[in-house]
């Protein structure tokens, strides 16, 4: 069964699995999108699969007659494991002078930084700038599971302004859809048009597993994508638009499920203390794991491109 990192991490138990569990948490807690994608564990460095791509034909037949042979086109999927981590290293000096909480404190903003690097992978990966990585959101949705934010009675190819219609065609794309992810500004600019009587659009609120604050449109929650690790914007206005200006958005559908998006890893988060080095007189905590991501089935996420940054409208 896939589970998150928050599931994980209660199920943790003893001296380095409180560690483990620790770190899993501080994962989850700096990344909306880490705290809720479900992570598979897979044997191997590699899952092979089969995805459905056509279905096989059905119909009627007469008396005496034979039905049309018809069937299923699948494709097999490999989805590579990928190395990620960390050391973690806390100067003896400030643990000796400061107290054991200044380790704590060193490795907290470490870990931050290599969950905000995570959740920039898992939604801009890609392998070819990066071949040590993985393919993220943006990469892997194309064809059907991309859809242009302008209308479709129009010829204009530039950036165009986020519509509710578009939103909910962007929703009815996904099976079973659970999440939307956007950035604040969008996050935002819808919650100003459901304050709107002209716009409208259904905005809910609820309250997450760390007591933060969730927005849901049209019932579904909303995970907001911020800062990475260097304090850039991961989901900026200067995605490529249709016209090849550098001015557009993205926001994505996605159904995690065990049969949608998944994360992969082989085993959970390592998380080590290595105690103090030989080398250098610093405490060293080591954090590795073994992941990837895979959409195991074709609907299961969808990129809603070429947004330009203007407010929301009905239609």
């Amino acid at each position: 069964m896939a589970l998150t990192l928050v599931e994980a991490a209660k199920a943790a138990m003893g001296r380095d699995e409180d560690l483990r569990a620790t770190v899993m948490e501080l994962y989850a807690r700096s990344s909306d999108l880490i705290a809720t994608l479900p992570f598979d564990n897979i044997q191997g460095n590699a899952l092979q699969f089969n995805r459905e791509q056509t279905l096989p034909s059905v119909g009627f037949r007469g008396v005496n007659e034979a039905y049309a042979e018809g069937t299923g086109k699948m494709e097999r999927v490999t989805e590579a494991l990928c190395i990620a981590g960390g050391d973690l290293d806390v100067d003896k000096f400030i643990v000796t002078t400061g107290g054991p909480g200044q380790r704590e404190s060193q490795e907290a903003m470490k870990i931050k930084a290599l969950s905000l690097a995570m959740t920039k992978n898992i939604i801009k990966g890609d392998v070819t700038s990066d071949p040590k990585s993985f393919d993220g959101l943006q990469v892997r949705c194309v064809l059907d599971q991309l859809i242009t934010a302008q209308p479709q009675d129009t010829a204009g190819a530039t950036a165009a302004t986020l519509t509710l219609l578009k939103m909910d065609e962007l929703i009815d794309s996904v099976e079973d859809p659970t999440h939307l992810i956007m950035n604040k500004k969008t996050r935002r600019r819808l919650s100003q048009a459901a304050r709107n009587t002209g716009v409208s659009g259904y905005i809910t609120y609820e309250l997450d597993a760390f007591g933060r604050r969730v927005t849901y449109y049209s019932d579904i929650p909303i995970l907001v994508i911020d800062k990475d690790n260097e304090n850039n914007d991961i989901m900026p206005h200067t995605e490529t638009a249709a016209d090849a200006g550098s001015d557009a958005l993205s926001v994505y559908c996605v159904s995690f499920a065990e049969n949608g998006v998944v994360g992969l890893q082989n085993g959970e988060m390592d998380v080590r203390d290595l105690g103090e080095i030989d080398t250098k007189p610093v405490f060293r905590t080591r954090v590795e794991w073994y992941i990837s991501m895979a959409i195991l089935r074709p609907r299961a996420a969808t990129r809603l491109w070429n947004i330009a940054d203007l407010p929301v409208e009905a239609d």
